[in-house]
C-alpha cells in the first residue's frame, strides 16, 4: 500500500484568531528568502520593511520575530507577496511552527516572547 504525504496547509498552524481581516496583512517577502512553508516564523528587515525567515544572528531587523507566514511562498529569485499573521489576538499550534534550522532554545524563547508581544500566542 502506498504512503501518502501531505505538505503543510496554508494556515494549518492557526488554532484561533479574533478576526482574519485584523490579524493578517499582505506583505512583501524579500528576494533571496527562498522557499518558505506555511508556519515559518518571519522577521522584518528594518531597511525597506520586507519580510524574510527569522534569522537570530542577524542585525538587520530579521532577528526579531514579526509574524508567521500563512501560506507557502517562493522568494528565491524575486520578491513575493504573502499573507502573514502579524498581530493578535491569535493562538497558534506551537508544533506547527517553523523555526530556523539550528535555532537554540534561548532564541526560540526570545522569538516566542516577541510574538506574544504582538498578541500571537503559541500553545
Amino acid at each position: 500500500m502506498a504512503t501518502l504525504t501531505e505538505d503543510q496547509h496554508a494556515g494549518g498552524f492557526l488554532t484561533w484568531e479574533v478576526l482574519r481581516d485584523y490579524t493578517r496583512d499582505t506583505v512583501t517577502v524579500a528576494s533571496g528568502a527562498g522557499k518558505l512553508a506555511p508556519g515559518t516564523v518571519l522577521g522584518r528587515i528594518t531597511s525597506g520593511g520586507k519580510y524574510t525567515a527569522l534569522t537570530p544572528g542577524a542585525s538587520n531587523g530579521s532577528q526579531n520575530a514579526a509574524g508567521i507566514l500563512w501560506g507557502a511562498v517562493d522568494a528565491t529569485d524575486t520578491e513575493a507577496h504573502a499573507v502573514v499573521l502579524v498581530r493578535g489576538p491569535a493562538i497558534v499550534n506551537r508544533h506547527e511552527i517553523g523555526w530556523p534550522e539550528g535555532a537554540t532554545e534561548a532564541q526560540i524563547t526570545t522569538a516566542t516572547t516577541a510574538l506574544a508581544a504582538l498578541g500571537i500566542l503559541l500553545r
